[in-house]
């Protein structure tokens, strides 16, 4: 039994007519004749009481009716949930980005092709409260941003970790150290951005110094990279904090980059979604960003926002 031939067999019950059937179905008489005739032999039941004059349906077509007509809308279903997957599936990503992601976003990026070789992603910056306000309203997709949280409306996925590392004179005693004690640091002044700016970072730096056994000296606010690394390569001594994969990318003469221990700093980066079950093109982003945090090793296992 093919659905087309339950196609024909439903046009010619609608119409009554086999000439009419064949002008709907866009094909000769002959043909739709021919396919009902093999559509009764498979079924070994007469469909239509045929005449000059009239078609009717027998009492095994009427009894067919029905399920014709729901294998035929099943089909189409079928055909609509494919094409809306495919539709998805090259739909543009829209991710928030953050600063200092070093190699991470490279591997996120080089996974993703393996998830779904369809969707295209836009990366877009801006603001951590920019970003969650975007993802939100559904204008982003998705965003990366550093520190726990909490949103109504949207989760929090884990995903990796990245230690600090002290950026120090290159003159100063310190940086002859591999690593260097926090407490070591107590009257060194602190370059920070302001906590309205980056609550994560200034949070956890304040907490890592405490736990060392003082509260920093507050140096110059940190403006941006390059300004920040000059002046502390050039001017009074003072020290700042980059996440470990933006360290490796920044070398500045004049600073030097240093693990911190005692304690450690480390923060975790998440991926900011809304609740609920992800579009396939989303969800191949989760599985890349999984991926990436894994070592390529356990993406797909991983929790999905909705599951």
């Amino acid at each position: 039994m093919e659905l087309r031939q339950l196609r024909y067999f439903l046009t010619v019950a609608e119409e009554l007519h086999f000439g009419r059937a064949a002008e709907r179905l866009h094909i000769v008489q002959s043909a739709v004749s021919q396919q009902l005739r093999r559509l009764e032999r498979e079924l070994g039941a007469e469909l239509f009481a045929r005449s000059t004059r009239v078609v009717r349906l027998t009492e095994a077509g009427n009894r067919l009716l029905p399920y014709a007509r729901e294998m035929l809308a099943l089909q189409a279903r079928a055909r609509e949930a494919i094409d809306e997957l495919r539709a998805e599936q090259a739909a543009t990503v829209r991710l928030g980005t953050s600063s200092g992601l070093g190699g991470w976003l490279d591997l996120v990026l080089t996974a993703l092709p393996r998830h779904s070789g369809h969707a295209q992603l836009e990366l877009v910056t801006g603001s951590t409260e920019e970003r969650l306000a975007q993802v939100r309203a559904g204008d982003l997709d998705a965003a990366l941003l550093r520190g726990e949280r909490t949103d109504p409306g949207l989760e929090f996925l884990p995903l990796w970790q990245d230690a600090l590392m002290a950026a120090l004179p290159a003159g100063h005693e310190l940086a002859a150290r591999e690593t260097v004690e926090l407490a070591r640091l107590a009257e060194l002044p602190l370059r920070l951005s302001p906590r309205s700016r980056n609550p994560a970072l200034h949070d956890l730096m304040m907490r890592s110094c405490r736990a060392a056994g003082y509260v920093p000296v507050l140096g110059p606010e940190f403006t941006n990279d390059q300004d920040t690394l000059a002046a502390i390569g050039h001017g009074k001594p003072s020290w700042t904090v980059f996440y470990a994969p933006h360290a490796d990318q920044l070398p500045v003469p004049g600073v030097v980059f240093r693990p911190l221990s005692g304690p450690a700093p480390v923060m975790r980066t998440y991926l900011a979604v809304r609740s609920g079950p992800p579009r396939a093109a989303l969800r191949a982003l989760i599985e890349a960003c999984y991926e990436a945090a894994d070592g390529g090793t356990e993406g797909a296992a991983r929790r999905l926002p909705g599951r």
